[in-house]
């Protein structure tokens, strides 16, 4: 079942989906509808793969991950005459 939203977008923004409607032969809404799940799917994957690294970091022993002030010094190196290797 669809259902109607409103949304505001500014004048620019209105006239390209304007354009872009009449270039696919597609309505207006259906390019918002179409470009706003395509947003919620990258969106929602992003977020499920974050929190699943940070339960996996979490649930890690301490030899499993390198601490990031080690990390931060090591890419700071880079390009100097003090270059380090990478931290293991």
């Amino acid at each position: 079942m669809q259902e109607t939203m409103t949304i505001r977008v500014d004048a620019k923004t209105k006239r390209r989906l304007e354009k872009l409607a009449d270039a696919t032969a597609r309505t207006k809404s259906y390019l918002a509808a179409e470009a706003i799940r395509a947003y919620l799917d990258v969106n929602e994957w992003q977020i499920q793969e974050t929190k699943a690294a940070m339960r996996e970091a979490d649930a890690a022993g301490p030899d499993d991950f390198i601490p990031h002030e080690r990390v931060r010094e090591w890419l700071h190196s880079w390009g100097t005459k003090r270059e380090r290797k990478a931290p293991r």
